[in-house]
């Protein structure tokens, strides 16, 4: 099948090479010249485990193609993508010039029947808005889609080539059987393509985007309660998740999520619940408890050090709002390091792929430093901030000797707390004893 994917980011990228690794022609297009001018010369501009193998292969197979020309790869697709961004406005609705904007070009490019998928996250209503527009400029036949991604940062190709479910939202037979026959090869292990209405679809992704988004706020404020009552949260956890209605992911405390999904689409949902006389008060609640939990952990270093952090000198490992990806989009440790500017104190920080983009975000108020031991020379505590495999177990001792004080606090409860004061750390995790 010809296909072609309007926007090079992160959802487009990893699409488009995953269907042309499936045996389908795929034209990557993005009005971002030097972003095509990267991906034409082999450099991936995200850092996604698995993706750049991935893309050189099929750009080797001549499967996979970039261009700035979205008429000429229009024009030869049967289905085309729409991946381009849908950023939270200053209400928290979704924008959607970007995606409008596509709609038209597509529709002035079409050279035959053609069928538009709606990639981007979208908020309820919006297939209808795309297909009014492209209505406007072809006479073309078309079917409008949608298609939401339910990709997660650091596992993208695995979730994209093992899918839990395919959400598809059509309003005919036509279109539904050229995305059936397109996922096909996603779904021989019976994982399920879901259809449905075009509606439906794209509520279910941001329904299901701010559940996950509820159950970690939820268990941030079951964290908060069990440091007043001298719980451990790890245990109340393992209770938890071991009844099988519940289920453990995405029962971690933290210091809040963050990323390029749940806050946009929380805010999204939100949005859209108010458009429609509804106050979704339990997620304006979990938005109100994410927003805490990121302040939380320079509340406990002012608690103990004292209100004035000046002359005070700190290490934060992990940069990126999670492992395996560099995306800073909202990410925890902004706010953690912001706060600890704001009261005087110096930031060394250090992160396996995340520190260019980092630089861009924080600039040279930060020393960004290459190792993580390097980022401890001389602080006065040290900040866990993403839980990378390579700060699981670390050398302590060595940690020791290159602090000024053995004083670390665990954003992501990376460390037993029993451990960490039989060797002679002050410890400070979430919702830890």
């Amino acid at each position: 099948m010809k296909l072609s994917v309007i926007g090079s980011g992160y959802v487009g990228l990893v699409a488009g090479t995953c269907f042309a690794d499936s045996g389908n022609d795929v034209i990557c297009v993005d009005s971002d010249k030097a972003k095509i001018d990267a991906l034409l010369a082999g450099r991936i501009p995200i850092f996604e485990p698995g993706l750049e193998e991935l893309v050189k292969r099929n750009v080797k197979e001549k499967r996979l193609s970039f261009t700035t020309d979205l008429k000429k790869a229009v024009g030869e697709s049967d289905v085309v993508f729409i991946a381009v961004g849908t950023p939270p406005n200053e209400t928290g609705e979704a924008d959607l010039q970007h995606v409008l904007s596509a709609s038209r070009d597509i529709a002035k490019a079409m050279t035959r029947y053609t069928v538009v998928v709606d990639k981007s996250t979208v908020p309820v209503g919006t297939a209808d808005k795309v297909r009014e527009e492209i209505r406007k400029h072809t006479s073309h036949e078309f079917d409008v889609v949608s298609n939401p991604e339910f990709l997660k940062e650091g596992a993208a190709i695995d979730d994209f080539m093992k899918p839990d479910r395919v959400v598809i939202g059509c309003e005919t037979e036509r279109a539904k059987k050229l995305m059936g026959e397109l996922y096909a090869p996603f779904v021989r292990t019976e994982h399920p393509i879901l259809f449905m209405d075009t509606r439906s679809a794209e509520l279910t992704k941001y329904a299901s985007n701010s559940m996950l988004a509820v159950r970690i706020s939820f268990m941030n404020d079951i964290a908060q309660l069990c440091e007043r009552v001298g719980a451990d949260v790890d245990l109340v956890r393992k209770g938890m998740g071991a009844d099988k209605r519940i289920g453990y992911p995405f029962l971690f405390p933290g210091v809040g999520y963050g990323g390029s999904c749940f806050p946009k689409d929380v805010k999204a949902l939100v949005a859209t619940a108010r458009d429609h006389g509804i106050e979704f008060d339990l997620l304006r609640a979990v938005e109100r408890t994410n927003e805490r939990q990121k302040k939380l952990l320079v509340s406990k270093a002012v608690k103990h050090f004292g209100p004035d952090l000046s002359g005070r000198s700190f290490a934060v490992w992990g940069l990126a709002f999670k492992p395996k990806t560099d995306d800073m989009r909202e990410a925890p440790s902004v706010e953690v390091i912001e706060g600890l500017l704001g009261k005087g104190a110096k930031v060394k920080a250090f992160d396996p792929v995340a520190t260019v983009t980092a630089r861009r975000v924080l600039n040279d108020r930060v020393t960004f430093v290459e190792r993580p031991y390097e980022a401890l020379e001389g602080v006065d505590a040290l900040f866990v901030v993403t839980e990378w495999n390579e700060f699981r177990h670390p050398d302590f001792e060595r940690m020791k000797t290159l602090m000024k004080a053995p004083v670390v606090f665990d954003g992501r409860n990376v460390y037993s707390p029993a451990k960490m004061k039989e060797l002679g750390f002050s410890y400070f995790g979430i919702g830890r004893k």
